[in-house]
């Protein structure tokens, strides 16, 4: 068995997240259809000594049990009953409490490395049971393509690619400041249409992406966690405002915020809006374009 191992760690944008109300156990019942984004963190695994350590290059990131990659590496050890060490190195280039899944994916992507370098002590049904236990997004980072989720999160139904967005390029900025989920969830309380959302909607999202229409789809991409956030943080509604401007076929705030997104047909297009988007606003927000 290998005594080192290096992996990315993806991170995704919702489409559609429609909540449908807060459940008893405090969680909120959702549908969120979840499409990955070719941006990456990098992990580094290594086997030896005793315990957990672990470094990030992000000075603002814990590295004990507040952190996400730390509790998904102890969930693993445990389960698999190893009693080696392990010492973890994550390089962070996602934004944080971007609403993009960075930590989620990072902790995806640890159950996943540790499994692989200790050779696959665990079955996939395991993982998936440790990786819904430390979060709701985490089970979806655990495969590799766009999926429905369900519950609050943890009900996976992998998807095939969709035609709609075929050859499409998606843009990204993050204003430089993040939102809390808790937060978002939270001020939900004063949006009732918001917290209870209408059923079916992601029923519907998903015949319209498997059509060629990219601006039919995105007509329909809705995400209640907006009604918050754009209410205390205006400024991503007026990127929206601007990308519709410059001819984006879609765009939507991701997860819990704060990154918006938008999708062009033409990728010429996008890059000159970015360049647009930075005359305007100000070079202090992190972009990004890549290819879906």
């Amino acid at each position: 068995m290998s005594q080192s191992l290096e992996k990315r760690s993806p991170c995704k944008v919702n489409l559609l997240l429609n909540i449908l109300g807060r459940r008893a156990d405090g969680f909120h019942e959702l549908e969120t259809i979840m499409q990955p984004v070719a941006l990456f963190d990098r992990l580094t695994f290594a086997r030896g000594g005793t315990g957990i350590t672990l470094t990030c290059s992000h000075p603002e990131l814990p590295t004990d049990s507040q952190n996400l990659v730390y509790r998904a590496a102890a969930a693993f050890l445990e389960a698999a009953t190893v009693r080696e060490g392990v010492s973890i190195r994550l390089e962070k280039r996602i934004p944080l409490a971007a609403g993009l899944g960075g930590g989620s994916g990072n902790a995806a992507t640890t159950l996943l490395g540790l499994n692989e370098l200790f050779g696959q002590p665990l079955a996939g049904a395991r993982l998936h049971e440790l990786a819904a236990k430390l979060g709701s997004d985490i089970p979806f980072f655990l495969q590799t393509g766009p999926a429905l989720a369900a519950g609050r999160g943890e009900h996976i139904t992998s998807l095939s690619p969709f035609a709609a967005l075929h050859g499409v390029t998606l843009v990204l900025v993050h204003p430089g400041f993040g939102i809390s989920t808790a937060w978002a969830y939270q001020n939900l309380k004063r949006f009732p249409e918001a917290l209870n959302g209408r059923p079916g909607r992601a029923k519907e999202l998903l015949a319209l992406l498997e059509g060629d229409s990219l601006t039919k789809a995105g007509a329909a991409f809705y995400n209640s966690l907006e009604a918050p956030a754009l209410e205390k943080y205006p400024l991503l509604a007026l990127f929206q405002e601007f990308f519709r401007a410059n001819g984006a076929a879609a765009t939507l705030m991701s997860g819990s915020g704060s990154t918006t997104f938008a999708l062009f047909a033409d990728r010429g297009v996008a890059e000159q809006t970015v360049e647009k988007l930075k005359a305007k606003f100000g070079a202090g927000s992190w972009t990004a374009i890549v290819a879906v």
